[in-house]
C-alpha cells in the first residue's frame, strides 16, 4: 500500500474504490476463519462428552448450567445490536476462551491423560481463538470501530485465575461439567461471531 492510499489525513477520490475490495477480502477470510473454527469447535465438544464417561453423552442428560467466570453466553439482545458492537463482544468472548481452555485442557490432562488427541484439540483450541479474535480486531479496525464502548466481561486472566481455582477445589463431576461448558460456550461465540462477519458480506442478511 502506497502513503497516498493508506493515508487518512486527506483522502483522495480514488481512495474508496481502493480500500471496499481489501476490506471486503479482510471480511471474507475472518468469515471463512470463523466458519472452519466452527466446525472444529462442534468435533471438540462431541470428543470432550465422549471421553467423560456417564452420564455425559447419555440421552436425557441435562448438566447444570455452571457460571463460567469472565465468559457468559451470547445474550438474547445480542441480535438486535448493531454488527460493529456485536463484533467488538465477539472480540471479548474470544479474548477470554483462551485461558479458560487452557484451564479445561489442564484439568483433563489429570483426568484423560490417555486422551491425547482431546488435549491437542483444546490447545488447538486456545490458539485458534486467539487467531480469529485478532482477525476480528483487525476488522473493526478497518470498518474504523474498534475499541469504542466498555467491555462488560472482565479481564480474561483474572476471569481464567478465578475459573482455574473452582476447577481445582471442586470434584471430578464439577471440573467434567466445567469444562463441557467452556467449550459449549466457545461453539457458541464462534458460531455468533460467524454469523455477525456474514452480515458484512454483500448479500448476507439485513
Amino acid at each position: 500500500m502506497t502513503q497516498r492510499e493508506g493515508s487518512l489525513e486527506a483522502p483522495q477520490a480514488d481512495s474508496s474504490v481502493s480500500l471496499l475490495p481489501h476490506l471486503e477480502a479482510k471480511i471474507r477470510q475472518t468469515h471463512s476463519l470463523a466458519h472452519l473454527l466452527t466446525k472444529y469447535a462442534e468435533q471438540l465438544l462431541q470428543e470432550y462428552v465422549q471421553l467423560q464417561g456417564d452420564p455425559f453423552g447419555l440421552p436425557g442428560f441435562s448438566p447444570p448450567r455452571l457460571p463460567v467466570a469472565g465468559l457468559s453466553a451470547p445474550a438474547p439482545s445480542h441480535a438486535g445490536l448493531p454488527v460493529h458492537e456485536r463484533l467488538r463482544l465477539d472480540a471479548a468472548a474470544l479474548a477470554a476462551l483462551p485461558p479458560l481452555l487452557d484451564v479445561v485442557r489442564r484439568r483433563q490432562a489429570e483426568l484423560n491423560p490417555r486422551a491425547p488427541r482431546l488435549l491437542r484439540r483444546l490447545e488447538d483450541a486456545a490458539r485458534q481463538a486467539r487467531a480469529l479474535g485478532a482477525a476480528v480486531e483487525a476488522v473493526l479496525a478497518a470498518l474504523g470501530a474498534v475499541n469504542r464502548g466498555p467491555r462488560a466481561e472482565p479481564p480474561a486472566a483474572a476471569a481464567a485465575a478465578a475459573a482455574s481455582a473452582a476447577s481445582a477445589a471442586s470434584g471430578v463431576f464439577p471440573a467434567k461439567v466445567l469444562g463441557l461448558r467452556v467449550c459449549g460456550l466457545y461453539r457458541e461465540w464462534l458460531s455468533r461471531t460467524e454469523g455477525d462477519l456474514g452480515q458484512l458480506l454483500p448479500g448476507g442478511p439485513a
